[in-house]
């Protein structure tokens, strides 16, 4: 099992994301510069958080162009697993293989805060060790994550249910109070139609450890792995 790590000039939760990987879960994982046009030998593909190219122009907008896209892409289509998180959800918005776009949010803030999400398909990869409606408590940090598409494919990504995680209060009801940035029907993570590729504005690496005083992102790890066992 072999995990790989997409740094891109800007990234900076790459390392957060190594250290669970290797330390915590105990897996084989390398980085992989944002200059890197072939990729073989991955079993999931992570593009972290951080602020890529300086996020000019549009959160993700000159990270999609990176010539490891190409291969990015490449991957997903063929049915590897690709994992964005915060900044790596935008870039995936950015580059296509995921529908609709980020906003900033309502606030016109950064925020960076704890929040709940509720888990609203837990039959994918990502999500596979959770219960459905299970509520995770998650950090984010972003001013860009007020996800917006138009209504045909919100219906889409309703039916083909690809709302994966929704931003919720700690019972799991959503409101307008719990939902932080504004983000079209509280969505906090959705994934493509395949179930392959997943993007979500919370950081489940900087939870993973009783350490950090929460260990509800580790779900989510594990899961990845999990299912990828269960796979070969």
């Amino acid at each position: 099992m072999r995990f790989g790590v997409i740094v891109f000039p800007g990234s900076n939760c790459d390392a957060d994301v190594y250290h669970v990987l290797e330390q915590v879960l105990g897996v084989e994982v390398v980085y992989v510069w944002h200059g890197e046009t072939k990729l073989g030998g991955f079993d999931c593909l992570v593009l972290p958080g951080g602020f890529s190219y300086g996020d000019y122009l549009r959160t993700g907008a000159i990270a999609r162009f990176s010539p490891v896209m190409q291969a990015v892409t490449a991957f997903a289509h063929a049915g590897g697993l690709v994992l964005g998180i915060c900044n790596g959800f935008q870039i995936l918005l950015e580059a296509g293989l995921l529908p609709g776009a980020m906003r900033v949010n309502k606030t016109l803030q950064f925020i960076c805060q704890d929040v709940w999400v509720r888990v609203e398909n837990a039959a994918t990869p990502y999500t596979c060790l959770a219960r459905p409606g299970q509520v995770l408590r998650l950090p984010i940090a972003h001013k860009e994550g007020n996800y917006y598409c138009d209504p045909a494919t919100l219906a889409a990504l309703a039916a083909g249910g690809q709302i994966v995680l929704r931003y919720c209060d700690a019972s799991g009801n959503l409101s307008e109070e719990a939902n932080p940035n504004g983000s079209l029907e509280h969505i906090a993570g959705i994934c493509n139609p395949e179930g392959n590729v997943f993007g979500l504005m919370p950081h489940p690496e900087r939870c993973a450890e009783e350490i950090l005083g929460n260990r509800d992102g580790l779900l989510l790890w594990q899961s990845i792995v999990h299912w990828l066992k269960e796979k070969s």
